[in-house]
């Protein structure tokens, strides 16, 4: 398992100005034969509404069942922070997100669930996964409640 260069890990980053420009990066799983989940929460996701500039606001949650790659965290802390000067709608950053980390790590299995804040009074909240969870896999609630005033 020698497919990976890490180039922002342990060292000093600058972040990115856009997705497109984002190293999302993976490191080897030293428990591939295991079957588990690994989260990640974002509560504090931002973009930009792509007709109004204004910010749009989410609390991404990411579960995953890794297989022999693992998303590297900091990586993934500044692809997500490379959405801030991004233009796209709710349903294009959660999923682009989710096929991005599909490509990156080829998971056994994973779901996104992005918990937009409301603008214009409507919550879209968008869900992705790449297929069935695999049998066996405990799977916990994401654990974000049906808008009501989120917070």
């Amino acid at each position: 398992m020698t497919d990976f260069h890490l180039t922002q890990l342990g060292r000093p980053s600058a972040g990115f100005d856009s997705p497109d420009q984002a190293i999302l990066e993976r490191v080897p799983n030293p428990q591939a034969d295991v079957l588990y989940l690994a989260r990640f929460t974002a509560p504090e996701f931002t973009s930009l509404c792509p007709v109004t500039g204004q910010p749009d606001f989410a609390h991404l949650v990411i579960d995953y069942a890794p297989d022999e790659w693992l998303i590297e965290s900091k990586s993934l802390k500044l692809y997500l922070a490379s959405f801030r000067s991004h233009g796209a709608f709710h349903e294009d950053c959660t999923v682009a997100i989710g096929r991005k980390m599909t490509e990156i790590a080829r998971p056994r299995w994973l779901r996104i669930g992005g918990y937009w804040y409301p603008r214009g009074g409507i919550p879209i909240d968008v869900f992705y996964q790449t297929g069935p969870p695999p049998p066996g896999l405990w799977l916990p609630d994401q654990g974000v409640p049906a808008y009501r005033g989120r917070g």
